[in-house]
């Protein structure tokens, strides 16, 4: 159901004020304009949907505007102005327009959420096709040399010790066990 309030500005023709009076009294505006309007109301409506009354108000306005003029000339009135002051629609269209935008909402998340997850897919391939040339490249370099594996476990063995400073309890630890026995060569 839609709810439309129209303001109409409007005067007698000057020419003709005495067929006005004679026929229709000095009351003629409440005799004439709310059926008049009613009807103009009512046949402008019923061609639009609920979607286009709310998108092209401008256009249902004018053609309102010029299906008034052309009535009331009819009783001698003057049309100067209308507008549609408030465009109100029933509560299951309320209801049906507010379900469609979060409907719209929940699927620019989901394409959100999409993008992200292949943008995220995209960066972890980078990053590995980046590591797997690094260690191409260490490889390359080092040839059968154990000196980069060397480093890393010197490298590895201040971790663990910095760890354990930083623990209360005392711990005793073979460095055989834990592949850190740096005085002994890799084989």
């Amino acid at each position: 159901m839609v709810s439309i309030s129209l303001r109409i500005m409007f005067r007698p023709d000057d020419n003709q004020l005495f067929t006005i009076y004679r026929k229709l009294g000095h009351d003629y505006h409440a005799r004439v304009l709310p059926s008049v309007v009613n009807e103009v109301l009512r046949s402008v409506v019923a061609r639009y949907s609920a979607n286009q009354l709310a998108h092209q108000r401008e256009q249902v306005s004018w053609e309102i505007r010029s299906s008034l003029q052309e009535r009331l000339r009819d009783f001698n009135i003057v049309l100067e102005d209308t507008s549609i002051t408030e465009l109100e629609f029933g509560r299951d269209y309320q209801r049906a327009v507010e379900e469609k935008q979060i409907a719209e909402q929940q699927a620019q998340r989901a394409k959100f959420i999409v993008e992200k997850a292949q943008q995220e897919k995209k960066a972890k391939i980078v990053w590995a096709e980046g590591e797997a040339q690094a260690i191409r490249d260490v490889g390359s370099r080092l040839g059968s040399s154990t000196a980069y594996l060397d480093l890393m476990r010197v490298k590895i063995a201040v971790d663990v010790a910095k760890v354990l400073q930083r623990s209360r309890c005392r711990v005793f630890l073979q460095a055989d066990t834990l592949l850190l026995n740096l005085q002994q060569p890799i084989q």
